[in-house]
This record gives C-alpha cells, structure tokens and sequence, in this order.
C-alpha cells in the first residue's frame, strides 16, 4: 500500500440531523454558562492534501484509512489500541468473529441487530455484498484482495447479478461466504475499509465530495476539493450504534475540522500557536529531529509503522544474479549511517517483516562489515560491473540512494542513479520493459496485520509480471512459493509465526533485498491535547476517537 451525483433523498434526512447536532450545539454553549453542560468540543487538524477518496471502497493510501477508521466499521475491525495490540481482530458490526468451516473455505458471520446508518437508515446483512459489488464496480484497488470469494471474478467481468460465494438473510442478520479455496488471512480482509457496508441506494461512482453515510462514531458532513473535510458525531451513535458497539470506542470530539495546509512550516507554526490542535502529516526528516528534540513526550512522540524499506537488486541478470554478490551488497550497507539520513525516521533492520507484524522475530545475517563484503565480490567476479540504481525524488530517497551508490563503487561497481519523479516511479520500475532495471529503491506499507501481506504480493514467484509488478527482484524461488501457499491455508497462531519467520530467514540467506529499517510516523499536537492519551494503530496512525484536550 502506498503511504491519497446526484443526491438522494437520504441526504436530505441526513442534513436534518446535522442540523439538529448543531442547534443542539448551540443550546449547549448556551447553557454552559448556566454550568448545565460543557460546550461543544472542536478538534483541529492539518493535513498536506486531501486523501486519495474519501469513499471506503475506493480508499487505498494511509491518510485515507485513517480518515475513514472511525467513520465506516467493516464486519471485522481492528482493536483500537496502541503497538503489537492493534494487529488483533475484533468484531466490528458482526456479533463475533467468524465462524470457518469447509475445511477453511467457508465463513459465517451475523450482523448485529439494530444498527443504523448515520442517515436513519437500517444497516442489513445483504449489505456487505452490496459493498463488495460495489468495490469491483469501481475497479477499486482493493478489488484483487477479494477474488479468493466464489463467484467473485465472473461478477467482476460481467458487473451482472450476485456474487455467488455470498448469501445474505436480512431476517437472521446471518452472512454466509464461500471461498474457492481455504484462506488463514480472510478474516483481516473483512477487517479492510473496502468490505465496508454502505447503503444499498448508494451510487456506483466515487463520493470524496459526498461520502456515504457512517456506521462509526463519526459521520464525514462536509469535503471539498483542496480544502478539506469535517466530522460530525453519528447520530445513529448515542441512540443505537454506540452501545451495540462496546468494544469501539465513542471518541471525546464534538467535531473534527480537517484543513489542507501544503507548506509544512504553516502547519508546525499553527499547532505550536495553538490554533491547531494536531498535524498529521509526519514533519520532513529535517523536522523531525528538531521536533523531537524539543517537545519529545509533552508534544511530540516517535510512531512505529508497519514497514520496510530496501533496496531490491534483480535477481534474473548480472550481477545480481549470483547470491554471493547480493549478500556482498547486503554486508556493505551500514544500516546506522541510513538511519542518519533519515535524522532518525527509520527503525534500522535487516529483514522483510517489521517489528510489530505476527511473524516477526529479530534477525542479524548481514552485519556492515565492508571487508566481508569484498571478499565476496572477489569470488563471485562478476563479469558485469555496470549497474544502475533507482530511486524516486521523494523525501530522503535520493540521499539514501546517493549513499547505497557510493557501497556499490566500493565494491568494484560502475554504479549510476536515476532520479524518477515520485509520481511516476512506481509506474516505471514496474514496467519490465524499462532498461536497465538492476537495482533500486523499494518500501511497503502493511494492507493489514498478517504476514503473507509482504511475502505474496512482493516475492512470490508468479507476481512477476509484465507492467504494474511489484517483485521488483523477480525472484522465483518454486520451493519458497510453495511455502507461502502453504502458510497462506493456515490460521495465524504461534506455530504459524514461528514459519512465518523462518521463511523470512530463508529469503534473507538468499538476498533478494537489502532492508534497511521500517519508517517511524509520529504525533505532533498543540498544548490543549493530552499527547499520551492519544492511540496509535500501525495500520491506521493516530485513532481520532481517542483525542481529548487535557482539561476535559
């Protein structure tokens, strides 16, 4: 993942109830200064641009599921809690979790009875089926998570009829999925914003600048383009939603007033006056030490994140074809020394999984030690010493890779660097037909809480392909392919973790990457926010039901 009508008449019942929030509001300043009832609470916040949609089926960036993680509840969710804690799943709108049957391949959920959308209207279980067509009806990124779903891929191509995997009863609430084969990961998929139930009414087309109507403790009341967006508390939430939900949190904020700041110093200045309550964009690296140095636990903390960043090399043509050179690159990168390029925005590591992800567990092969490394290189002696290195013109990514340059030609290397625009890099390193791809700059941001989202799309075997790949090292390894299928069937517990993190020592001993540390976020408020108060999910960043100022 990367780290961006018409109305109907619903609408107009919804802007009733807004309308009601804000007289109710009203009276309430009123009549805090009689002492009946505090005034209204307003949380303000800065972002440097819009989110990618504001729509959950359509959603498929950071800023985005973070802006929609206490607005639309899947049937699973993700506890809102802090560190290793948040990659647990919770039930969401269904009463527990699944039910799984069929050897693996069928699950079983029951809505909860009595949930309503923030318009009035009532949350059904065919609901989620409408959700799912409606994902693949926008040709959504989410769409190939869901493809394990029977009937899933003809719907897809046709947009006809049903989905034939799902059955649905909006008596019972009960929710039947039939899977094509048996999958240990299919429940954080339910977790996802894209599996979202929305209204059956609403349109099949993107609605960033009216957004559905909320099953959360907020409701999205205003967005408009270049501005920003406004939150409102649901008022399905006191009546109903809010206590069928105990498990999630109701959040301390009356309203959230998002604005679009795009020069980072007006954001710092705006939160340390006072006239923003939080920025939640992580400062430049530049900032970030400076920030840290000087409000670090009063204003500022340090985020962890489900990352990592690398450098991958190809694996199907020299050099970097043969293994001794690749753990040769790998022994030359001085982790600490990318850590400094980064003023202390990366946890350094030598691994594909990140601390905090099931499955992780600390491994050390490849220590700086340039000598080694050398040594290596003397024995393999590849005849093909030309090589070119990639990078994207975002953030520390060109200092990085001037540094992991500079390691190549102490190895004997003709290294150059190619400079590609952010925007396009992805695009460009992931078309096979560019030349002269041998090495370059990667990262990857968890979809969800499970191992096999890093394996799979990033190292199996037959994710190479032609245009949009992400296995940039082309590695295909049959035996390790056939150990990520395996896993994939299998249910997350600690013998599963335990495999997990073997396979991730497997790929390492062959060096596909050289990882070099995992991207810390951060939480940066005014003085009015009690800092530690404040939740952090590594999926999600900081979870706004959790903000409160420190008088309230």
């Amino acid at each position: 993942m990367s780290w961006t009508g018409t109305p109907i008449p619903r609408r107009r019942l919804f802007a009733a109830a807004v309308l009601v929030l804000c007289l109710a509001a009203a009276l309430g300043r009123g009549a805090a200064s009689e002492g009946a009832s505090p005034a209204p609470t307003t949380l303000r916040v800065t972002v440097a641009s819009l989110p990618d949609y504001l729509d959950p089926q359509l959603s498929y960036t950071n800023e985005g599921w973070a802006a929609m993680y206490n607005t639309y509840i899947p049937l699973l969710t993700f506890r809102h809690a802090s560190g290793r804690a948040a990659a647990d799943l919770v039930p969401g709108l269904a009463e527990d979790l699944p039910e799984v049957s069929d050897g693996g391949r069928t699950y079983t959920l029951f809505l909860r009875p009595g949930l309503r959308y923030s318009d009035g209207t009532p949350v059904r279980a065919s609901d989620f089926e409408y959700a799912i067509k409606r994902m693949f009806e926008l040709n959504s990124g989410g769409t190939p998570f869901y493809f394990a779903i029977a009937g899933a891929r003809s719907f897809s191509r046709s947009g006809r009829g049903g989905i034939s995997g799902i059955t649905s009863n909006n008596e019972t609430g009960r929710i039947t999925i039939h899977l094509l084969r048996s999958d240990g990961a299919f429940d954080y998929l339910l977790a996802l914003p894209f599996a979202a139930p929305v209204p059956p009414d609403t349109p099949m087309q993107d609605r960033t600048f009216s957004p559905p109507p909320a099953t959360g403790p907020y409701a999205i009341t205003r967005s408009e383009p270049g501005v920003g967006w406004s939150y409102a508390r649901n008022p399905a939430w006191a009546t109903g939603n809010g206590p069928l939900l105990p498990q999630l949190p109701g959040g301390h904020m009356d309203r959230i007033e998002v604005r679009v700041i795009r020069e980072e110093d007006a954001q710092i200045k705006g939160v340390l006056s006072g006239k923003l309550d939080w920025m939640q964009n992580p400062p430049s690296a530049d900032r970030f030490g400076e920030l840290r140095r000087k409000y670090g636990g009063t204003r500022f903390r340090a985020e962890s994140t489900l990352t990592t960043n690398y450098f991958w090399m190809n694996t199907t043509k020299p050099p970097f074809d043969d293994v001794r050179v690749r753990r040769a690159v790998n022994f030359a990168v001085d982790r600490s020394v990318l850590r400094r390029i980064y003023r202390g925005q990366i946890t350094p590591s030598q691994q594909i999984l990140p601390p905090g992800m099931p499955g992780y567990r600390k491994l050390e092969l490849y220590p700086y030690d340039l000598k080694k490394a050398r040594r290596l290189i003397a024995a393999a002696d590849p005849s093909d010493r030309e090589v070119t290195v990639w990078a994207s013109t975002e953030a520390r990514q060109p200092q990085a890779a001037s540094y992991y340059r500079s390691q190549l030609q102490k190895l004997g290397f003709r290294a150059r660097l190619k400079l590609v625009d952010a925007i396009s890099y992805l695009f460009v390193v992931g078309n096979r037909s560019t030349p002269n791809l041998d090495t370059g700059w990667g990262n990857w941001f968890a979809d969800y809480s499970h191992p096999d989202d890093f394996f799979r799309p990033l190292l199996l075997g037959s994710n190479i392909r032609r245009f949009f790949n992400g296995n940039f090292a082309r590695i295909d390894v049959p035996a390790l392919d056939a150990r990520i299928e395996k896993l994939r069937q299998r249910r997350l517990g600690p013998a599963c973790e335990r495999r997990y993190a073997a396979l991730d020592r497997s790929y390492m001993k062959l060096a596909p990457w050289v990882p070099y540390g995992s991207f810390t976020a951060s939480t940066f408020v005014s003085k009015a926010v009690d800092l530690d108060g404040i939740v952090w999910n590594p999926l999600f960043g900081a979870d706004l039901a959790s903000f409160r100022f420190e008088d309230r």
